[in-house]
């Protein structure tokens, strides 16, 4: 071809890819007709997926150094983002995966919370501590009652004391950045913790006694808990200076359970009449390969380390396609946002892919929560429990 019809087939190439993206961005989101739970609507489409990333981000538009219109970084997958409510927008920072497996936070927007999601012209720029992070990831978002938007994540390094020739070992901690527009970032020291390497850890987002609080997820190493592992809960004086200290485990493994094998807080809880509620995943060990569900507890107003109520099982478990992508049959979520008129938006990833989202409200979850029978742990058990609901009915017709 001349330079004329290189030029011709380039911008015809740019005109059809933005208009298959704006497409994508402006797709009208609908709730799924089916008989459900009650508890919460799914809805169709996903909320944000690779695809949602900017084409800028993606493609190279000088005809001159891309002749031949390919992308130049490629995007793997968007999940595990964090979520709020910020200036009237519902806010997600999203975990955004490339082709290089490496990990970084972008900024998505809705109007309404179920569709229509924009990412912001650039990704967060996250600064560095003296030890630069390989890779980092699962932030969650925390308006604090001090003024500050914290934003905890975890923080990936290879392990230095992994032998020679191991290059997958790594260590996890809580990477922690502070902001008050979510562009300028202000990183902090990671935690210091003396319960071993830590994931998934949440800032409680009103002060107690004076502190910070902090449900951790303690563990022997980055992907094996060992003797670790439950949530658990420790306070930090000064968040310049993050000690955790007087940790203690409020929510541990359960044989025989979603989470026999581990399990970790989700989002910060949400503040009700009747006490926190708390998103959490569990995982288990199946044939297939770890399987990840969310459950929820609630904690006492006035007591965060008591658990006061816990529903037996599992809250949201993957189902049709989202138990297929990178990492298969796993749900996910570190974000939700509670809108002033009580509807709560649960934010979660399936197979470490893509965003969804599903919608309760307080009094739904508040609901399920209290009401829900606790599991007995035996499979007996959980006949009785039918039984009685049996029974219960059978006085009402």
């Amino acid at each position: 071809m001349n330079t004329n019809e290189v030029m011709a087939d380039f911008n015809q190439k740019k005109i059809e890819l933005k208009g298959q993206f704006i497409a994508l961005i402006e797709r009208k989101n609908e709730p799924l007709n089916e008989i459900g739970n009650g508890i919460y609507t799914r809805y169709k489409y996903p909320v944000l997926t690779a695809a949602h990333t900017p084409l800028e981000w993606r493609f190279d538009f000088n005809p001159d150094t891309n002749p031949l219109f390919l992308e130049r970084i490629a995007i793997n997958a968007t999940f595990n983002a964090g979520a709020m409510k910020w200036k009237d927008k519902y806010i997600l920072a999203a975990r955004v995966e490339g082709a290089d497996r490496k990990s970084f936070f972008a900024i998505a927007e809705s109007p309404n919370g179920i569709d229509n999601f924009k990412f912001w012209d650039k990704p967060c720029v996250i600064p560095q501590t003296e030890e630069p992070d390989t890779n980092v990831y699962d932030m969650r978002l925390i308006n604090h009652e001090d003024g500050w938007i914290y934003g905890i994540f975890c923080t990936e390094r290879k392990d230095p004391s992994a032998p020679k020739g191991d290059t997958s070992t790594a260590v996890a901690n809580a990477g922690i950045v502070r902001t008050k527009d979510l562009i300028n970032w202000e990183r902090l020291p990671d935690l210091i913790s003396n319960t071993g390497q830590q994931r998934n850890v949440v800032l409680h987002p009103e002060f107690v006694n004076g502190k910070y609080a902090l449900y951790t997820r303690p563990q022997d190493g980055f992907i094996d808990v060992g003797n670790g592992g439950g949530i658990g809960l420790g306070y930090v004086d000064d968040m310049k200076n993050p000690i955790v200290k007087d940790e203690e485990i409020i929510y541990g493994k359960q044989y025989h359970t979603v989470y026999e094998l581990k399990n970790g807080l989700g989002p910060a809880p949400i503040k009700t009449e009747k006490g926190w509620l708390h998103l959490a995943h569990g995982v288990r060990n199946t044939a297939a390969g770890l399987r990840y569900t969310l459950y929820m507890f609630m904690t006492d107003l006035n007591d965060i380390s008591k658990v006061t109520h816990a529903p037996a099982g599992h809250f949201m478990a993957p189902e049709g396609i989202e138990r297929v992508g990178d990492v298969s049959n796993v749900l996910f979520s570190n974000g939700w946002i509670e809108d002033e008129n009580g509807t709560v938006y649960i934010y979660y990833a399936s197979s470490d892919t893509r965003m969804h989202v599903a919608v309760s409200s307080v009094d739904k979850l508040v609901d399920y929560v209290i009401n829900t029978p606790e599991d007995t742990l035996t499979s007996a058990g959980s006949v009785n429990t039918i039984i009685k609901q049996i029974n219960k009915n059978k006085e009402i017709f």
